[in-house]
């Protein structure tokens, strides 16, 4: 055994693995007995990797001749997972604030985005943005989500809808990925809307015949990593059957098949992601009896984003009978300009008030469950050995205060922790 060692996190009132098996996801009965170990400790090894994690006392004995780089000492604090966040838009230049007041009195997303607003403003201003100025947003914005405790994130494109800007938005985020230590899942969303004169059959033979060819180029030359496809299916933007030609062409090209379905009308897009063989699919607000059905036999994750519902006025994400019939529930802030929230502890708990899940099935959405919907679940989302060693340190004696003090994150997070190194400190001796 190597005796040094990143990071030893020591005394932890409680520890939250979430699970202790190698599950790659929780369902049902699993997401409501969470693993936790009342006083226990964690090692990281230089790898930053998860090398021993267990009771404190066991884990003294079996280390008393290591050395670590970092001890921190969590007696009388709670030690969980970093969380995943596993749907955001985070690469764009110009606010919406202006719309905030539209919806407020009363205009609806699909009346904002006939008006030129919504995805086509921020499409304009995201084409005249350069790439550093574009690099320095993104940057910002995943600092502040890490600070929130978000350790991996899913990054989108999708504000380009042509070619040169899509392919500067990814990498934009392929710079991010090599420059910071938080984790990103890279997602190509160049079908995030119909580019304005165009119809859905020129947006689609675009895609097809200029935008994934040069993708799939980059990505041979080593020069971008996307992990994900992404096409919103909806009426008025694309419809099934651009929507299944866009997905089984990226699906050919090795990515996994992630995307926006069911939000404003219901489209079959759960059965037609079940089909595909898509990981996850997200919004699914208007999803049907037969499309949970569907997503639970092909274990499918759903992506519920709790913002979007709230700030839309949307009817609420059906939670409670996709758990019930056994479908993989994961969580995403949805941070856009139409949405913005960069915490996913404010997630978590808007999706117990209003989506009436258990803090439990919260966590496990935000942790295991999250990870899977991104193919990420073999490095992410528990605390078990040779995982990622990230993970949260939280000045109280039980998890559940992540959770439950509505916007608390920044009294309740002590420490965040990638691969063993601490990237934020939330020393609070510091006020004046």
């Amino acid at each position: 055994m190597s005796r040094n060692h990143r990071l030893l996190v020591k005394n932890a009132k409680q520890v939250v693995l979430i699970c202790n098996n190698g599950e790659k996801f929780l369902t049902k009965d699993g997401v409501q007995n969470l693993c936790v170990i009342e006083n226990g400790s964690v090692v990281i090894g230089s790898d930053g990797l998860i090398k021993a994690v267990g009771p404190a006392e066991t884990i003294r004995v079996q280390y008393a001749d290591a050395s670590f780089d970092k001890v921190i000492d969590a007696t009388g604090m709670c030690v969980l997972p970093g969380l995943v966040d596993a749907h955001t838009h985070p690469v764009w230049a110009g606010d919406r604030v202006h719309e905030f007041a539209m919806k407020l009195a009363g205009a609806t997303y699909m009346d904002v985005h006939r008006a030129g607003g919504g995805i086509h403003f921020t499409v304009e201003h995201t084409r005249a943005a350069s790439a550093s100025n574009l690099l320095a947003l993104l940057c910002s914005r995943l600092v502040r989500m890490q600070r929130a405790g978000t350790t991996l994130v899913e990054c989108k494109s999708g504000y380009g809808l042509e070619l040169q800007t899509e392919i500067k938005m990814l990498q934009v985020i392929e710079e991010a990925r090599r420059s910071l230590l938080i984790n990103i899942s890279s997602t190509y969303c160049g079908a995030h809307a119909v580019p304005k004169g165009k119809t859905v059959e020129e947006a689609t033979e675009d895609i097809l015949q200029v935008q994934l060819p040069r993708l799939k180029e980059l990505m041979s030359a080593g020069k971008l990593g996307v992990d994900n496809i992404d096409v919103f299916c909806e009426q008025g933007v694309f419809d099934l059957s651009s929507t299944r030609s866009i997905l089984q062409a990226g699906k050919d090209m090795g990515l996994n098949i992630n995307f926006h379905g069911d939000e404003l009308h219901p489209m079959n897009s759960a059965q037609l992601g079940a089909e595909l063989g898509a990981l996850a699919i997200s919004h699914l607000e208007e999803v049907t009896d037969e499309g949970i059905v569907a997503m639970a036999k092909a274990k499918t994750a759903a992506v519920l984003l709790p913002t979007t519902a709230y700030i839309l006025r949307l009817p609420q994400p059906r939670a409670r009978d996709m758990l019930d019939a056994g479908v993989i529930v994961a969580l995403g802030s949805d941070f856009n300009p139409n949405a913005y929230c960069c915490s996913m502890p404010v997630v978590m708990h808007l999706a117990c008030v209003n989506m009436r899940m258990s803090m439990p099935e919260a966590l496990a959405a935000a942790t295991i469950n999250a990870a899977f919907a991104l193919g990420r679940s073999r490095t992410h989302g528990s605390l078990e050995v040779n995982k990622h060693g990230d993970l949260l340190v939280l000045n109280a004696a039980r998890w559940e205060h992540l959770i439950y003090q509505l916007g608390g994150h920044q009294e309740v997070l002590r420490y965040v922790v990638i691969k063993g190194k601490i990237v934020y400190d939330n020393d609070k001796t510091m006020d004046l």
